[in-house]
């Protein structure tokens, strides 16, 4: 179904809830020994239309307006963290970037494959040399050939933890480790004469270019599931369609990116706000002290 009616959408907030307080809180069990998502969680969120509600309906979703959007994710962060941080970024920076920036070329190829999870991104702006900001220094240079030439570092970049399969293995066969990202969003300098934002581009990079190498970094506390590495670029060639917007627009397509995605960050938290008032209030009930 392309789109919801009123009841259908109330129907599947629901659906949603009861997903995130039954078998995920379930699933979470094995996560917190395990520190990785297994395959079901992945097949629950596609079952549940989970990377599909979001899209617009030309690549397959349901044409949710945004607050409707937050309203369901709303009630998938009532479950579990680390589950809820891989879903509101299925639900939003996963692919608005793509859509937002991309040219048409790259948009007919992967847009569609966003829906059941067959892509999914990461987001690199982060440093350790740069920081998060317009000071990266990651870059981007132009060849004889007119393509872009990547050389730099990236940290603390979340969906890129190789767990316990080889990382070539995973991004050449998403379901040999479906925790791996298959493209990263990358913000780089295409113009080191400038200092202003202007000097960055930004990038949709496929994870299995040669030159490309993900770095393992410790375990962030909290988020079971939800891994965090960093990536080296060294001599990653890539033409000129996989350039996101225009030259100089880098720090604009992070910015507005961000900006959406730091509502979504809220909203989460009002789901998990909701549902620990919730819990609060069972266990001030059902509380027995002192005999009473």
């Amino acid at each position: 179904m392309s789109k919801l009616s009123p009841q259908q959408f109330k129907d599947y907030l629901m659906q949603i809830r009861r997903l995130a307080e039954g078998p995920l809180e379930e699933i979470q069990k094995e996560v917190e020994v395990t520190n990785k998502f297994p395959q079901e969680f992945y097949d629950l969120a596609i079952k549940n239309d989970l990377y599909r509600f979001a899209l617009p309906s030309q690549y397959g979703g349901w044409d949710l307006s945004e607050l409707d959007i937050l309203r369901v994710q709303e009630e998938f962060s009532r479950g579990p963290g680390g589950m809820r941080m891989h879903l509101h970024y299925a639900a939003d920076l996963n692919w608005r970037i793509l859509d937002d920036y991309g040219c048409p070329e790259l948009k007919a190829e992967y847009m569609h494959k966003f829906c059941d999870k067959s892509v999914f991104t990461c987001f690199a702006l982060t440093e350790q040399t740069g920081g998060t900001g317009a000071d990266v220094h990651t870059t981007a240079m132009k060849d004889e050939n007119g393509n872009y030439v990547l050389n730099g570092e990236k940290w603390l970049i979340s969906f890129t933890d190789m767990n316990t399969h080889s990382y070539i293995h995973a991004v050449t066969d998403p379901a040999a480790d479906p925790d791996v990202a298959q493209f990263a969003y990358v913000i780089a300098v295409t113009d080191p004469e400038k200092t202003g934002d202007e000097r960055l581009s930004a990038f949709f990079v496929p994870m299995d270019a040669p030159g490309f190498e993900l770095v393992p970094m410790p375990h962030m506390m909290g988020c079971r599931g939800a891994g965090h590495a960093g990536f080296k670029m060294e001599d990653v060639v890539l033409e000129p369609k996989y350039r996101l917007g225009e030259e100089g627009q880098g720090m604009e397509v992070a910015m507005h990116s961000l900006a959406i995605s730091r509502v979504h960050i809220a909203d989460s938290n009002l789901g998990m706000c909701q549902r620990m008032l919730e819990m609060s209030l069972a266990r001030a009930r059902d509380r027995v002290t002192f005999g009473k």
